[in-house]
C-alpha cells in the first residue's frame, strides 16, 4: 500500500507542477502581444544554449519568458531604445536540429550585452517593424546595416 501512495503522490505533484505552468502561461499571455521566441543563454558550446520560450511586447520593451519556468516575472528584457540588429542569419549546424526550420536568428546588441535571438520568419517583420517604430518624421538608427543576406 505504500508504494501506490507514494506513486499517488508523485502523480499529484506532477500534475500540480503542470497546471502552475499553464496558469502561468495564461496570466503572461492574457493580454496578447506574445511571439514565439528563442534567446541563446550560452554560447559554451557551438549552436548550443538555446532556450525556448515566447516574447511579449510592453511599450518599448521586449519581455521573454523561458517556457518551462514557474517564474511570473520575465527571464530577459529587451529595451527598444538600447537593441541594435548587427546581422541575420539562418540556424547552422547543431541549431537546425534545436528550432524549427523557417525561424532565422538574430544578432543583436543591446544596453548590456549582445544576445542572439531565434523567431519564424513571419515574426522578423513585425519584430523589426516594432524595432524601428518611431515618431513621424524620426529616422531609427536601430538597424545597424541593410545589407542583410536573404534568409
Amino acid at each position: 500500500m505504500e508504494i501506490v501512495g507514494g506513486i499517488g503522490i508523485g502523480v499529484a505533484v506532477i500534475l500540480g507542477a503542470l497546471l502552475i505552468l499553464f496558469a502561468r502561461r495564461a496570466v503572461v499571455t492574457r493580454s496578447g502581444g506574445i511571439i514565439r521566441l528563442g534567446v541563446r543563454t550560452s554560447t559554451m558550446l557551438d549552436g548550443r544554449g538555446w532556450s525556448p520560450g515566447f516574447g511579449r511586447f510592453v511599450g518599448d520593451q521586449l519581455r521573454w519568458y523561458r517556457l518551462f519556468s514557474f517564474a511570473i516575472r520575465p527571464t530577459r528584457v529587451l529595451s527598444r531604445k538600447g537593441l541594435v540588429v548587427e546581422r541575420r542569419r539562418l540556424p547552422e549546424g547543431q541549431e537546425r536540429l534545436s528550432m524549427p526550420a523557417d525561424w532565422v536568428i538574430l544578432r543583436c546588441t543591446s544596453d548590456h550585452a549582445p544576445v542572439e535571438i531565434a523567431m519564424a520568419r513571419s515574426t522578423v517583420t513585425g519584430f523589426l517593424s516594432w524595432l524601428e517604430a518611431a515618431p513621424p518624421g524620426a529616422v531609427s538608427p536601430r538597424l545597424a546595416s541593410q545589407d542583410w543576406p536573404a534568409a
